[in-house]
């Protein structure tokens, strides 16, 4: 981040802006909404800024700037057509380390003002740290939609009964499920309505109960996908966004990773050919115990649990342990990549069916059916097989498919990183011999992968 998201309180404190035109005239409402009271500077001042400040408490000086303008004020804002001036107001401000705004000279500013949405006391900010404004607008007019004006009455009546939340559920675990349950509820619909009373009466009873209430654990086997962020599911955000413990593999991406709860604790358990972070069956038992703690467990894996993911060994554990559990799908590795490297899985001309096959198996071999996988009209994609992808292309062709069979290696699929090397069963592994090539990576078999060059788009 190149900045710090906060919410700076104002209220009843002195803001001063250096500058009497258009430009300032939307600085000063924006300060104004906040509760500042407003020292404006300049030697000419437009009408509208006149009668913006019109009130009192709030100061208008017709002149040039001066030095001595800058002291006993919280921040200044420096908005004037004179480059001179403007960072002589921002050297000022910087000496006092008083927080500095120079519109439009992303270098010289401290802070700057995102678009936000509105729904006072509940205010959603959205800033794009000055390189596109307008992006950063198009994203609040959008999220306009998506929050109705009845979340700021919602927000007075839950910060309105905190006090009396945290005196009847001292453990702050608890006290997270019981307002996620509450905002789940008619608490919130009655309030959205209009029903302030009924709103009220409902959070009553719901606090009545919750001293009685106790906490249960439930573990998320969760898909993350194959890189992408906006290849999630709404559902797997969802659960993302409520997990007190997140245990995430390699193949995790950052973003993703960001997008869980930020306070949520975060165990990294990745798994790497011939090196493990942490053995399968402690990650199993890690589970269990934390579950069993009553905290809710993300257990964040790339692509999807269920395919070549060993989610089916970890829920064995759960069930045996009578753990709650969901399992949320993730598009696999073979879906993602494909799609995004352009080459269909299945086609009417080259292939009726797929097959994915691990590249390496249990005890790290590639020993393989291969007789079985050497067929006409299938496509063949196999996961983790970048160190194995010489046997792979030889036994292969020992076993009867032609050399030049067509055959893909993704790496990083889906990601900005994205690479596609194509060729033949012949050519492919002195092709990756001659290229630095690091996993993740998907190897695809088949004839739709000549497909690559007519259906690219990443």
């Amino acid at each position: 981040m190149e900045y710090l998201p906060i919410f700076l309180r104002i209220q009843g404190n002195k803001a001063l802006v250096v500058g009497g035109g258009q430009i300032a005239v939307r600085k000063v409402s924006m300060l104004l909404r906040a509760g500042a009271h407003i020292v404006l500077v300049a030697p000419e001042v437009e009408p509208a800024l006149q009668s913006l400040l019109k009130a009192d408490g709030h100061q208008i000086h017709q002149r040039p700037f001066a030095p001595a303008d800058v002291q006993g004020v919280k921040l200044v804002i420096a908005a004037t057509n004179d480059q001179a001036v403007n960072e002589q107001v921002y050297a000022l401000a910087s000496n006092l380390n008083l927080p500095v705004n120079v519109v439009d000279n992303q270098p010289f500013c401290d802070f700057i003002f995102p678009s936000i949405v509105d729904r006072s006391p509940v205010v959603v900010a959205v800033s794009s740290s000055g390189k596109s404004p307008m992006l950063a607008r198009l994203l609040r007019a959008r999220l306009e939609t998506f929050v109705p004006s009845g979340y700021g009455k919602l927000a007075d009546l839950l910060g309105a009964a905190r006090g009396r939340v945290k005196a009847a559920i001292p453990d702050m675990g608890m006290r997270m499920r019981f307002w996620e349950k509450v905002l789940e509820s008619p608490v919130a619909e009655q309030m959205m309505a209009g029903k302030e009373s009924e709103a009220g009466a409902l959070l009553d009873a719901a606090l009545a109960d919750a001293g009685s209430a106790t906490a249960s654990g439930e573990v998320y086997l969760v898909g993350a996908g194959p890189g992408d962020p906006d290849l999630l599911t709404f559902r797997a955000l969802r659960l993302m966004q409520q997990a007190d413990v997140v245990l995430f593999d390699r193949l995790v991406a950052p973003e993703i990773l960001n997008m869980c709860r930020q306070d949520a604790e975060r165990i990294h358990v990745g798994k790497q050919r011939k090196h493990h972070t942490m053995p399968q069956q402690d990650i199993s038992k890690m589970l269990v115990t934390l579950a069993r703690e009553g905290k809710r467990v993300l257990r964040l894996k790339g692509g999807d649990p269920f395919i070549f993911g060993r989610g089916g060994e970890e829920i064995e554990e759960l069930a045996a342990a009578h753990i709650p559990f969901q399992v949320v799908p993730g598009i696999t590795a073979a879906a993602g990549c494909a799609s995004y490297a352009g080459i269909p899985l299945t086609h009417r001309d080259f292939s009726q069916a797929v097959r994915f096959v691990t590249g390496h198996l249990k005890d790290d071999t590639c020993d393989l059916d291969w007789q079985n996988l050497v067929n006409d009209g299938q496509t063949l994609v196999f996961y983790m097989g970048l160190i194995s992808l010489p046997i792979i292309c030889r036994e292969l062709v020992a076993h009867g498919m032609s050399a030049d069979k067509p055959i893909a290696l993704i790496q990083q699929g889906t990601t900005p990183n994205q690479r596609i090397f194509t060729g033949t069963l012949a050519t492919m592994p002195d092709i990756i011999a001659r290229n630095e090539v690091q996993a993740p990576t998907l190897i695809i078999v088949g004839d739709v992968v000549q497909l690559h060059e007519k259906l690219k788009w990443q």
